[in-house]
């Protein structure tokens, strides 16, 4: 392990241990490393594999008339400077030969025992630096200064203590080495048994223990591939396995498995929502049941998500059908009634906006024709400040504004938009307490799903958000003008809370970009269902908040589902956000205005509505 050391010795023994079934190690000279004064030792076979036996110590001439005061003094002024053996002009060699040629020289022998001490320090000082950076060529420097010591005293208790730790820590260097190897090669069993080998050596070694962390790390990803490819019980066999390396420290095996747990969770939930999905499709129960099949392979028994698969794929097998327009409501599990729903008839419209619309960006093109061949619910208004209430209470609910604390409002004093602390779910547009008719705002994306999903949980029917296709479709209702109203710049009267000319703050403040003429009675956020309902009995989806939907961005809409089913890739962060505001321009309001934001956002313009398969 002496890289660059200069021999001057003749060969020494090795370990018979380390030499059995071995071919005869062949001395290489190193390469000596510039400007590094290091030891002259002997050294034979291998460095990296075998301890240093002896050293020889540099030669120092002593005749009879040779002034061994004075050489006393200099090998006294090398032991203060720490120049210990490294050459003729060091203290050991000095010492050394003055005890030998006069074995009575107490000075000398005195020198030599301090020599030894400080040896042994400076050996203690390596042995110590080599076990925090094993990397630093320490554990080489221990090696020489116990070859040194054995020289100086081989009967020394502190040598043979010495010899030992220095013979150990090689051995557990040596083991570590072997493990990396193995680890390398994907044999993580043998990686694991060098590495304990090492441990139970020198159980604080720094390097033996990452060994341990990185087999553990390997069988995760053993594991995490295989949840990959959805074989979960496999997976749960190499977690097991991951968890046997390092016991009760494993907390990384620990995340794995609630991680890959979450995993299993989404894959469940993703089938189910693709056989849902199938559900919507003329035929598609004979899809769904063979998802169902998948489910029912992956999921833990008893999953509730896969007994609810198949009891929704039974109840659509029989179910008879809503009439276009029919308003209902399901029972929630207290007894309550969720919100009020309208069915909205199927058919086909074509999406996004013209080449003719002026106002119309890339993102909102092409136009394509988009079909639904199942009619669906959707909420009459956006989810009010009193259902959500409801699912905050049952579910024990943090929605995000409230985890972090704060959300943007409208700030009359400046006339923008503000982040401010205490803002979340109950609040209004203004950060002020909001009232229980209101839609909920200053919700996330997440929060959004999270009470769909909540419904679904309560009612036994599939809620969730609205795809991008059924908002639009369900905004315009027909219509296949520019806003939802029609081609006329200027909304009919009362026919949503938008931004008009005519409004006014509550400090006198009026939109700079504004439907000229129109007024609508409110700055701010107006309750919901306040206006006229379009011609499928919707209400607002022109206007007051803006609506998340269930879509991933996408910057446009080349390759969009024709079925009108949510473009959503696992994952995303970047939303799609649907829909007119109370704070939105004109150009905003139109049908097929669309907006890219981050699931993490809350604000005081966006909310939500669901839909329900029917």
């Amino acid at each position: 392990m002496l890289l660059g050391v200069a021999a001057c010795g003749g060969p020494q023994p090795q370990d018979a241990d380390e030499t059995a079934g071995q071919a005869p190690a062949t001395a290489q000279a190193q390469p000596e490393a510039p400007d590094i004064a290091l030891p002259r030792v002997t050294v034979s076979g291998d460095e990296s594999a075998h301890v240093v036996e002896a050293w020889t110590p540099p030669a120092v001439e002593i005749g009879e008339d040779a002034d061994r005061r004075a050489l006393r003094r200099q090998a006294e002024a090398a032991l203060r400077e720490g120049r210990l053996y490294e050459d003729a002009a060091a203290a050991a060699p000095i010492y050394l030969a003055l005890s030998r040629t006069d074995p009575q020289d107490r000075q000398a022998r005195d020198g030599l025992r301090r020599t030894t001490t400080a040896v042994l320090a400076a050996a203690d000082r390596a042995l110590a630096e080599a076990a925090t950076d094993p990397q630093s060529g320490a554990l080489e420097r221990a090696v020489a200064l116990a070859a040194v010591a054995r020289t100086l005293d081989a009967e020394d208790r502190r040598v043979r203590s010495l010899q030992q730790r220095v013979e150990r820590a090689r051995r557990v260097a040596a083991l570590v080495r072997a493990g990396r190897e193995d680890l390398r090669g994907g044999q993580l069993d043998g990686a694991l048994a060098w590495f304990r080998e090492a441990l139970a050596l020198e159980p604080q070694d720094r390097d033996a223990r990452q060994g341990l962390g990185a087999v553990e790390s390997a069988l995760v990803d053993r594991a995490q591939g295989e949840a990959d490819r959805l074989e979960f019980d496999a997976a749960a066999g190499w977690l097991e396995q991951a968890g046997a390396v390092r016991g009760d420290m494993a907390g990384a095996v620990a995340d794995a498995r609630a991680r890959i747990e979450a995993q299993r969770a989404r894959a469940v939930a993703g089938l189910r929502d693709a056989a849902l999905r199938d559900l919507l499709r003329p035929n598609g129960v004979r899809d769904a049941r063979v998802r169902l099949a998948e489910v029912l392979r992956i999921a833990r028994p008893g999953d509730p998500v896969a007994a609810n698969l198949r009891e929704r794929i039974d109840l659509v097998t029989y179910y008879g059908p809503f009439r276009p327009g029919q308003v209902f409501t399901d029972a929630l599990a207290d007894g309550s009634r969720g919100p009020q729903m309208v069915v909205v008839p199927h058919g086909g419209f074509r999406m996004g906006a013209e080449d003719t619309d002026p106002l119309a960006s890339d993102a909102e093109k092409p136009a394509h024709y988009v079909r639904f061949n199942r009619g669906f619910a959707m909420s009459l208004t956006e989810v009010t400040v009193a259902e959500f209430g409801r699912f905050v209470a049952s579910a024990g609910a943090r929605p995000r504004a409230t985890r972090r604390g704060n959300s943007l409002v409208y700030d009359e004093r400046s006339g923008n938009f503000v982040r401010r602390s205490g803002v979340d779910w109950r609040s209004g547009y203004d950060g002020r307490p909001a009232d229980p008719g209101d839609p909920v705002l200053h919700v996330s994306v997440r929060d959004a799903e999270a009470y769909a999903a909540w419904l679904s949980e309560q009612t036994g029917r599939h809620y969730r958000l609205p795809s991008e296709a059924e908002f639009e479709y369900a905004l315009r209702a027909g219509n296949p003008g520019r806003y939802p109203w029609g081609d006329a710049g200027v909304p009919p009267p009362d026919t949503g809370n938008f931004t008009g000319g005519n409004d006014v703050s509550p400090g006198g403040r009026t939109w700079n970009n504004a439907f000229v003429g129109y007024g609508d009675g409110y700055w701010g956020v107006a309750p919901a269902g306040r206006f006229k309902p379009n011609a499928w009995g919707l209400h607002d989806l022109a206007g007051n908040v803006s609506e998340w939907v269930a879509d991933c961005w996408h910057a446009s809409y080349r390759r969009a589902p024709a079925d009108g089913a949510p473009w959503y890739n696992p994952g995303c962060r970047a939303r799609v956000v649907r829909g007119g505001s109370w704070a939105g321009s004109p150009a905003q309001t139109r049908s097929a205005w669309r907006s890219r934001v981050d699931s993490d956002v809350t604000s005081a313009r966006i909310g939500f509505r669901v839909v329900r398969s029917i």
